[in-house]
């Protein structure tokens, strides 16, 4: 493979990688050239928020700035970004709840360096448009789980998940929006990757290698083990082999150059170890030739390992990948989070929430080989074949540090209540600050998942109430970061 981009930080951050941690990493310290310089900013969008078709507002699965609309005015910028939501609440199993994407409107005042005392709006979010996403007949999807059915093949389109009720079956979780409109969707049911026009209407579809295909009983079966009301569970509950339930392609970002569209599997394919939360560390990157949009073609493949931490009672667990953002076809952020901890669920302190530098340039590329077919895991049990050099990740942002939370009058940890960080964080994109004193300075905004837990919810004609009082908000955290080199690719 030619690396095209591979940015001079990438050396000493491979030099620096076996002196740093996640425990150990200064959530504010220079990582091998990219500088996070701190929190800088907080927004909320309220969990009462209805979108344009009257249904409780689900936020951050995916989220992509629009770069051509921020503008900086003195001490202020404005914009646009879109928003991503999943599959809708999950009130007993999934929904029929129609896939869609929300527009917001940005301005943002980011307050000073290290200063304390802030009072969370320096982002202030408001929804501007709702528009839906359709298949290519223009049919409304649906977020049901597919269960076990699939619809057939048929021209350039693939295979794709289909519900009991004949929609496309979508649970998006990452986007990537074009300079025409248009846009790249990846979900977790196929795990594939959805083109939409920038009117919301599928145009093509890409299939991953077979090694991702969830198979049941030796045949394609791409339930996540989600039934709606009255339905059969998948049987068996699990995929044989592919992605394991709820573990889809969480991550996708387009290359700075357009060139290379990268999408990240959020934990191990079974195969790999991804029957157990303990052995799922090994995932992959998926790395395709975007030269043709309607026909993606897969050029890399890597093993990229998640991080590994220990519970609180000590037992070996891996944080899943949640979004990526591509910095060159051979480096980008990646952010990983623990579950089960945050405001809106039973845990209070997250052990891990932590954006990594991940570098490709020196690991193995799988790509066609042997380790594509489910018969041929690249690491068996969570081990890793030795014929393979996996991706290196350097810490960069600690989301979870308290001193910098603190700032914001948030916190991470008891009490479990308003100000705790939510469990999910599942969303980033960057915007330039626009100095040319510091044309490599960017902030990254990074949006929670509030799993649509409201009071007051409302979706597919009926209204719900979470248990346990939880009434998340959407939340928006902004990093003022340095990224070497990036502003001139």
């Amino acid at each position: 493979m030619k690396h095209l981009h591979r940015p001079a930080w990438i050396g000493v951050a491979l030099a620096l990688f076996t002196a740093l941690t996640p425990a150990l990493a200064d959530s504010t310290a220079t990582v091998g050239g990219p500088v996070n310089k701190g929190l800088v900013g907080v927004g909320r969008i309220p969990a009462a928020q209805r979108d344009k078709f009257g249904e409780t507002f689900g936020s951050g699965s995916g989220m992509a700035i629009d770069t051509s609309s921020w503008t900086r005015d003195a001490g202020t910028y404005k914009g646009s970004l879109w928003l991503l939501p999943d599959r809708g609440y999950n009130v007993a199993g999934t929904t029929d709840y129609r896939p869609r994407l929300n527009t917001i409107g940005i301005e943002f005042t980011p307050a000073a360096a290290g200063a304390a005392g802030q009072e969370q709006t320096e982002v202030k979010a408001t929804l501007t448009d709702t528009m839906l996403l359709t298949d290519d007949k223009g049919a409304d999807a649906t977020g049901l789980d597919p269960l076990s059915d699939v619809r057939a093949a048929a021209g350039d389109m693939p295979m794709l998940p289909a519900a009991t009720n004949g929609k496309l079956a979508l649970d998006n979780e990452a986007i990537v929006r074009l300079p025409d409109g248009s846009m790249f969707i990846s979900d977790e049911y196929g795990p594939n990757i959805y083109r939409f026009s920038a009117q919301g209407r599928l145009l093509s579809a890409t299939q991953p290698p077979a090694a991702l295909v969830p198979m049941r009983k030796g045949a394609p079966n791409f339930s996540s083990d989600n039934p709606g009301p009255g339905a059969a569970e998948p049987d068996p509950k699990d995929p044989e082999t592919g992605r394991q339930n709820n573990q889809g392609l969480e991550g996708t970002a387009m290359t700075p150059d357009g060139k290379f569209l990268i999408a990240v599997l959020q934990s191990a394919t079974r195969e790999d170890g991804g029957d157990s939360g303990s052995t799922r560390q090994n995932t992959r990157a998926l790395v395709y030739d975007a030269s043709d949009l309607a026909h993606l073609k897969l050029a890399h493949e890597y093993v990229v390992p998640l991080p590994v931490f220990k519970d609180a009672k000590g037992k070996t667990k891996v944080a899943a990948q949640s979004e990526i953002v591509a910095l060159s076809d051979t480096s980008f952020l990646m952010l990983t989070r623990d579950s089960g901890n945050g405001q809106g669920v039973k845990g209070d302190s997250s052990l891990l929430r932590q954006v990594f530098v991940v570098d490709v340039s020196a690991a193995t590329d799988i790509a066609g080989s042997p380790f594509d077919a489910a018969d041929k895991p690249v690491a068996p049990k969570g081990v890793l074949d030795p014929s393979v050099m996996p991706a290196r990740l350097t810490p960069f942002i600690d989301i979870n540090d308290n001193a910098q939370l603190n700032r914001f009058g948030l916190h991470n940890g008891a009490p479990n209540d308003h100000n705790n960080l939510s469990e999910k964080w599942e969303a980033m994109s960057l915007a330039s600050v626009l100095d040319p004193q510091q044309p490599d300075d960017y902030f990254l905004f990074v949006a929670n998942d509030n799993d649509f837990l409201a009071q007051d919810g409302f979706q597919v004609g009926a209204p719900y109430k979470v248990d346990d009082g939880a009434n998340v908000d959407t939340m928006f955290l902004v990093y003022q970061v340095t990224l070497p080199g990036l502003a001139r690719k």
